[in-house]
């Protein structure tokens, strides 16, 4: 009597992405048999797949790999619509989930809650993850950033009554032109801000926002949106009457600085010290309260956790410090987050000089049409500075870009511009930093510049 597998098989195509490969080894780790195909994969994505021996031998598409002996095939962003092992999974009728899709077949049956917005998405679902794991909760997650004390970004078990997850306005594959976030289907929604990014995939400001609109409009009787006031185009959403959902706003947190402390002033609580700053991570706060407040979570509860949360991984990381100069690194690109992290280490330190650097690395930074958007963005930075790599416009086959071009758009005379990072080391490296901060702001490597022996050099 041939025996018939249990064991429930499912196939990634592009598995090196940054939530797919999560999501790969979670399903691994639930038992399930995966496997894999990329065209290139780079760290950590290389490291962790390897870990759990889900790195695929070969780069590249094997259609051989798709049996039909297959529960379904999770289809990654980058890959092509006319990927073989995508046309091989169409051919024997397999189903066919982006992951997005895949999230929410995964969480029916849960509270369903979305962070979205154009930026701090990441920051203040870590802190709810973090207030949750703190006071003991059991829930399911998808972060787009390593946090501290948790293994992987993914998180999908039976008995959690709770996911909380990261939702991105992007496409969500290349079979499917919907934003991420509207597959969720949330129970709760928080829209953190709206500020026009990605040029490439959203032309217009008013279709960007778009995006925005139709989730809060998708949201179900007793849902509720937690959204900034802050934010003016958002306001005008958040108020927006629709039947039977919450409507919650939230603004910049009461604080005080005192010695380069933030300090969280609350009505019952008292003072709160905090390891974060920033009015930017004040919102951040005040919006992960009001999400936690609607899933059960009490002040007390909240504001004793929040203490301890250091931020998640290269969201205003401290790379480096000693008495007189600290050393942080963001993931800020787009111009207005740019504009908020260098305004937040300003003001945390105003008796610092600070040494900003923004790398111009993403499709709309290195877009002539969009560059202007960083206008005066780093004006609160006593020393601007921005690097680009004339190849990476070449790679992305955009117009070539001139200093003075980067420096109009900018509206600041003395900025320094680098195109090489051997230069762009030699020049932080050989500066006195003696009561000095250094910002380094990116979604990239600034050249592959070696970090640690540059940050060992500015703190030595």
């Amino acid at each position: 009597m041939t025996q018939i597998s249990t064991i429930r098989k499912i196939h990634f195509i592009s598995i090196g992405g940054s939530v797919m490969h999560n999501l790969a080894i979670e399903l691994h780790l639930k038992g399930y048999l995966i496997t894999g195909s990329d065209d290139e994969i780079y760290e950590p994505s290389v490291s962790r797949l390897a870990k759990y021996e889900l790195l695929p031998a070969v780069t590249g598409w094997f259609p051989e790999k798709i049996t039909e002996d297959l529960e379904a095939v999770i289809l990654g962003m980058h890959a092509r619509q006319d990927n073989p092992e995508l046309a091989k999974a169409k051919e024997l009728g397999i189903k066919i989930y982006s992951y997005p899709e895949y999230i929410f077949e995964q969480s029916q049956h849960k509270q369903r809650v979305v962070i979205a917005g154009s930026h701090g998405k990441t920051t203040i679902t870590s802190m709810i993850l973090h207030v949750l794991k703190y006071n003991n909760r059991i829930f399911n997650y998808l972060v787009g950033a390593q946090l501290e004390g948790f293994d992987n970004m993914v998180k999908l078990s039976d008995n959690a009554p709770l996911i909380v997850i990261e939702g991105d306005e992007y496409f969500t594959s290349p079979l499917d032109h919907t934003p991420k976030f509207m597959h969720y289907q949330p129970h709760v929604a928080l829209i953190s801000g709206i500020a026009w990014d990605h040029f490439n995939v959203f032309p217009t400001w008013e279709l960007y926002v778009k995006q925005f609109e139709s989730l809060a409009d998708s949201l179900p009787k007793a849902g509720t949106i937690v959204y900034d006031e802050t934010d003016d185009m958002l306001d005008v959403i958040g108020q927006k009457e629709r039947a039977d959902v919450v409507s919650m706003a939230y603004n910049v947190h009461s604080n005080k600085i005192e010695n380069g402390q933030t300090i969280l002033i609350t009505a019952e609580q008292g003072e709160i010290p905090v390891l974060v700053f920033g009015d930017h991570n004040m919102k951040n706060i005040s919006g992960a309260r009001a999400v936690c407040e609607r899933i059960g979570v009490t002040d007390e509860e909240f504001y004793a956790a929040i203490q301890t949360f250091k931020g998640a991984s290269k969201r205003m990381e401290l790379l480096g410090s000693n008495d007189t100069t600290s050393v942080y690194r963001d993931f800020a690109h787009a111009p207005s987050k740019v504009g908020a992290t260098t305004a937040a280490v300003s003001e945390q330190f105003p008796d610092r000089t600070l040494v900003a650097v923004a790398e111009l690395h993403t499709f709309s930074s290195l877009n002539k049409a969009f560059l202007k958007q960083y206008r005066r963005k780093l004006d609160a930075a006593d020393v601007a500075v921005v690097y680009f790599n004339p190849q990476t416009i070449e790679h992305k086959r955009l117009e070539p870009l001139s200093e003075e071009d980067i420096r109009t758009a900018f509206k600041r005379d003395d900025l320094k511009i680098f195109t090489s990072s051997e230069e762009l080391s030699a020049f932080l490296k050989n500066r006195k930093w003696e009561n000095a901060n250094l910002l380094l702001m990116s979604s990239g490597t600034f050249g592959d510049i070696d970090l640690q022996e540059l940050v060992e050099e500015v703190v030595k």
